[in-house]
């Protein structure tokens, strides 16, 4: 190796920044049902919070701006870019978990209906799949291709990706090596600022739940 090519690979690799986004709320999240893969569009207040958003977000830059191909996550994207003057890129590994037989109903209702589903969902069970879904294992490899693809495409770039609390929790137990089976003891807000940064070593967590801008608008119901 010449000494440019020695320095070359001794410096630090490039750092790949993403601020990950949960979609603003939905009448099924108020309404405390699992969305799943069920396209349920932002009602008042997710509008409200996704403008905040998009509003606490201007003092920062992207070179490009994602979104799950679903419609909560599309439309919270969508006043981002505006603002960015961005057009949104769908990036459906990006969405959320498929619940199966879980999908539609409150996880009390499917506590009730399915016992023994519920029993597996409260464990974190990593093979169950909800008999039609996807098991968490399954769904955390479908995250981290799309994660790893967005790194490839944006290296030394800052960028935005809006998706869901499934999605989010999977990346937060990534950057701090977190297992997939433990209880959730982190809050995924909707329209939190989640900052990420992906070196040559792995990911690593700047910020989470940056939601200074939403106040009184904000609320916390699960998937």
């Amino acid at each position: 190796l010449s000494t440019i090519d020695m320095h070359h690979h001794l410096s630090r690799p490039v750092s790949t920044r993403i601020c990950f986004i949960r979609h603003g709320e939905t009448d099924w999240n108020k309404e405390k049902r699992i969305q799943g893969h069920t396209d349920i569009s932002l009602n008042e207040v997710g509008r409200v919070q996704a403008l905040a958003m998009a509003f606490n977000a201007a003092h920062q830059r992207f070179h490009a701006i994602y979104s799950s191909d679903l419609l909560r996550a599309q439309e919270t994207a969508q006043v981002l870019a505006q603002r960015e003057d961005h057009t949104v890129k769908l990036l459906p590994q990006l969405r959320e978990r498929h619940y199966g037989i879980f999908q539609g109903i409150t996880a009390a209702q499917g506590a009730e209906r399915y016992p023994q589903a519920y029993a597996y969902y409260l464990a974190r069970d990593l093979d169950y799949d909800f008999e039609t879904g996807e098991s968490l294992r399954g769904f955390a490899e479908r995250v981290s291709e799309g994660i790893d693809w967005l790194v490839r495409h944006h290296s030394g770039q800052t960028i935005a990706a809006v998706s869901h609390s499934g999605v989010l929790d999977v990346i937060y137990r990534r950057a701090t090596n977190r297992p997939l089976s433990t209880p959730r003891d982190f809050k995924i807000p909707n329209c939190a600022l989640n900052w990420f940064h992906f070196d040559g070593q792995g990911w690593h967590l700047e910020a989470w739940g940056d939601r200074h801008h939403l106040h009184e608008v904000l609320t916390e119901p699960p998937e």
